[in-house]
């Protein structure tokens, strides 16, 4: 192979493996965002269908302030097993790649690079004890007087629970 062909397919997968690490990195973020949603129910009739919602959800309430109207669930989410095999074959993918281009520029070293493979499991363990935590969700309704809406709820919550409140309840993101 041409010399310099390999320094750049060595410069161009070292590029790749950074990609593929903080990608593994950020498979654990923490994805918490605050949305206001309308409902067209009232507040008396709503409170029970969202306690409802969480409870078979396994979120349990954590803490009621009746002065604010804001109720605080805790649930522990589990990692997905799916992600965690998925990050480690994808780990064990570019290790391989980076080890095969390493192996050709050092062919003395090869079986060492090689053994780069055997840590692919550890992108599946970190995910795995940084993506099961204990995740909080905060809900806030406020009666709007004069409104289409009767309700308007301020949800504190992970972007995917927020998606499925929505779908669930028939909720709308408030303009």
């Amino acid at each position: 192979m041409d010399t310099a062909t390999l320094p750049s397919t060595l410069l161009l997968t070292f590029l790749l493996s950074v990609g593929l690490f903080f990608f593994i990195r950020a498979s654990t973020k923490d994805r918490t965002q605050t949305e206001k949603l309308v409902c067209e129910q009232d507040e008396a009739t709503l409170m029970p269908q969202l306690r409802e919602y969480f409870q078979t959800r396994s979120y349990r309430v954590a803490a009621v302030d009746p002065k604010q109207n804001q109720v605080t669930f805790e649930g522990f989410v589990q990692p997905s097993w799916f992600l965690a095999v998925f990050l480690t074959v994808l780990a064990a993918a570019g290790l391989l790649c980076l080890s095969l281009v390493l192996s050709l520029l050092f062919p003395k070293l090869s079986t060492i690079f090689l053994a780069l493979v055997l840590l692919s499991p550890l992108s599946g363990v970190f995910y795995w004890k940084k993506a099961g935590k204990l995740e909080k969700v905060s809900l806030k309704v406020e009666a709007t007087e004069g409104d289409q809406h009767p309700s308007k709820i301020i949800v504190t919550a992970h972007r995917d629970e927020l998606i499925e409140l929505r779908r669930a309840l028939g909720l709308k993101i408030s303009e």
